[in-house]
C-alpha cells in the first residue's frame, strides 16, 4: 500500500496552501541529496515529498486524490507517481533552492553554477470512451504530434555563460560592490545552444513529428478527468528532458443505460399482459446482453437490482449495480374487443388494487437504493 500523501508531509486533510507549501519545504530540505549523499532512503523520501507535494498543491488534483485516494492515478494516472530528479528540480527547485545556494551538485535538472534542465511544453488531447471502455478499463492508442529533436542536430555549449547557465553581475553600490546571478538569456539557463540545425528544424532543433501514443486507461474513470502520460509531451533541446502527455477523459452517452456513480440505471417497459402473467425479458450491461425473469403480478415501479453488474469502481473495490427499472406500459388506442374486456375487468374485484406491505412507495425505493 502507498503511504498517505499527508502522512508524508505531516500535514491534516484540512491544510492550507501554504501549510502545504510549508511543509513540502521542510521535507525537501530534510531529505535533499546534497544534505543526504549515497542514502537511497532519503532520495526515496526526497521523491515521496514531491510527489505529495505535486498532487496536494494542485486544487483538481488535490479533490480527486481525496475522493479516490491513490487509485486515481493509477494507468497513467492524473499527476504524481514515478517522480524523478528532473521533474522534481525542474518543477520544484525554486521552493527550496535557496537553501541551498542556487546549486544542486549536479543533481536532477540542475548542475553546479545554476546550470538547469530545460522541460519540453506539455500537450493535452481528448479522448471518448463508451460506457463499456469506462467500465472494464481499456487500452487506447492515439496518433500525437509532438516537437522532437531532429536528426542530426547538435548542441555546443553556451559561450555567454560558458555553459554555467547563469551569468554574474557586478552592480557597484553605495553599500560596496554587489554581486547577483542571473539565468543566462542565450540558452535559457541550459549551457548550451544549437550547433547545427537540420533543414525542417525550428530554431531550438526540433520538429513535428507523428506519434502513435499507447495510453492505459483504469476502469471507472469518469467525465472531466485528467490523465497523464509522463515523457510523452513536446521534447526540449539539448540535454532537457519532455513534457507530459494530459489526457482529458470524455464519456459516450449510452443508449439505454444511464450511469450513477458506479451503479448503472435500466428503464425496462413491459406490457401489461406481461406484468399480470409474468415474462422473461432481454436487457442490455456493459457485459454484454442477460435475459431476467420477471414474476407474475410485477407491479410497475418495482426495482431489481442486479449485483456488480455496474461500473467497475476506480479505487478497486468491486463493481457498482445494475438497476433494472420496471415500467408496465399502458396502452392509448384499444379496439372493441380489448375495449370491452377491459370493461368488463374493470367490474372484476381482482383487479381494484390492493398493496401488499411489501409494495413499497416510490419514497422508500429510492431510499433502499441508496442504502
Amino acid at each position: 500500500m502507498k503511504q498517505d500523501y499527508y502522512e508524508i508531509l505531516g500535514i491534516d486533510k484540512g491544510a492550507s496552501a501554504a501549510e502545504i507549501k510549508k511543509a513540502y519545504r521542510k521535507k525537501a530540505i530534510q531529505y535533499h541529496p546534497d544534505k543526504n549523499p549515497g542514502d537511497s532512503k532519503a532520495e526515496e523520501m526526497f521523491k515521496k515529498a514531491a510527489e505529495a507535494y505535486e498532487v496536494l498543491s494542485d486544487p483538481d488534483k488535490r479533490a480527486r486524490y481525496d475522493q479516490y485516494g491513490h487509485a486515481a492515478f493509477e494507468g497513467g494516472g492524473f499527476g504524481g507517481g514515478g517522480m524523478n530528479m528532473d521533474d522534481i528540480f525542474s518543477q520544484f527547485g525554486d521552493i527550496f533552492g535557496s537553501a541551498f545556494g542556487g546549486g544542486f551538485g549536479g543533481f536532477g535538472g540542475f548542475g553546479g553554477g545554476g546550470q538547469r534542465r530545460v522541460k519540453g511544453s506539455n500537450l493535452r488531447i481528448r479522448v471518448k470512451l463508451t460506457l463499456e471502455e469506462v467500465a472494464n478499463g481499456v487500452e487506447k492508442k492515439v496518433k500525437v504530434k509532438r516537437k522532437m529533436q531532429a536528426a542530426g542536430v547538435t548542441y555546443k555549449t553556451c559561450p555567454t555563460c560558458n555553459g554555467a547557465g547563469q551569468v554574474t553581475k557586478i552592480t557597484n553600490t553605495i553599500l560596496g560592490r554587489m554581486q547577483t546571478a542571473t539565468s543566462c538569456s542565450s540558452c535559457g539557463g541550459s549551457g548550451q545552444v544549437i550547433d547545427h540545425r537540420p533543414a525542417g528544424a525550428d530554431a531550438q532543433g526540433l520538429e513535428m513529428k507523428e506519434e502513435t501514443v499507447s495510453i492505459k486507461i483504469p476502469a471507472g474513470v469518469e467525465e472531466g478527468m485528467q490523465l497523464k502520460v509522463s515523457g510523452k509531451g513536446n521534447e526540449a533541446p539539448g540535454n532537457g528532458f519532455p513534457g507530459d502527455l494530459l489526457v482529458a477523459i470524455e464519456t459516450e452517452e449510452h443508449p439505454t443505460l444511464k450511469r450513477e456513480g458506479d451503479n448503472l440505471h435500466y428503464d425496462l417497459y413491459i406490457s401489461f399482459p406481461d406484468a399480470v402473467l409474468g415474462t422473461s425479458k432481454e436487457i442490455d450491461t456493459v457485459g454484454g446482453k442477460v435475459r431476467i425473469k420477471l414474476e407474475a403480478g410485477i407491479q410497475s415501479g418495482k426495482i431489481l437490482r442486479l449485483r456488480g453488474k455496474g461500473i467497475s469502481s476506480i479505487n478497486g473495490y468491486g463493481a457498482g449495480d445494475l438497476l433494472v427499472h420496471v415500467n408496465v406500459w399502458t396502452p392509448k388506442d384499444l379496439n372493441k374487443e380489448q375495449r370491452d374486456f377491459f370493461e368488463k375487468m374493470q367490474q372484476h374485484e381482482n383487479f381494484e388494487p390492493n398493496p401488499e406491505a411489501s409494495d413499497k412507495s416510490f419514497f422508500e425505493k429510492v431510499k433502499d437504493m441508496f442504502s
